[in-house]
């Protein structure tokens, strides 16, 4: 007697939503970042504090055609990986999930795993590029450390936020009677 993919999954344990929605937020947040102060706003780029840095990074000055290249390129480079985040976690979650997508893609418990990887995305960036390595800040100047704060502050309430959107939500098995079953955040 052959086993079909339902019987099958009905053994196992759902597949989580957290590895995709984290990959997701944390690709989406970089994207936000990147258009909004990277290319928008032009409050920085990949390397505008790097005559500051603590790693010894050369200077790109951002108002000199050759150092805006620069930083162009490195900004490339950081929406490249951002992509590569929105499209592995988008691979994740088609694999995991092949019937009831539309129940998946309004489900809290994603969205709530996006937003909390929206907020990783913020807490290791603002940590990591702003903090330890210091090659650029959200906007520098005068205030540098208290937009680098709000940063922070914004990434720990994304994580929350998510957290508990999430926790209200169903999590998602597709073997289950109409997809869902009552559950914590997965």
């Amino acid at each position: 007697m052959a086993t079909t993919v339902r019987e099958t999954r009905s053994d196992t344990a759902p597949a989580s939503l957290r590895l995709p929605g984290i990959l997701l937020g944390v690709g989406l947040g970089g994207f936000v970042d990147g258009i909004l102060l990277h290319q928008l706003l032009q409050w920085h780029h990949m390397l505008t504090s790097t005559d500051h840095d603590r790693i010894g990074v050369r200077y790109y000055d951002p108002k000199s055609v050759s150092g805006l290249e620069m930083n162009t390129v490195w900004d490339g480079v950081f929406h490249t990986v951002c992509w590569l985040a929105v499209l592995s976690g988008l691979a994740v979650l088609y694999a995991r999930v092949t019937t009831h997508r539309r129940r998946v893609w309004t489900s809290r418990v994603l969205w709530g795993w996006i937003l909390a990887g929206w907020g990783l995305f913020n807490l290791v960036e603002g940590l990591l590029d702003h903090q330890i390595l210091g090659i650029h800040h959200v906007r520098g100047g005068s205030y540098q450390v208290w937009w680098d704060v709000a940063f922070l502050v914004l990434g720990a309430l994304l994580v929350a936020g998510g957290l508990l959107l999430g926790r209200g939500g169903r999590s998602f098995d597709p073997a289950a009677p109409g997809g869902v079953r009552a559950g914590r955040l997965a």
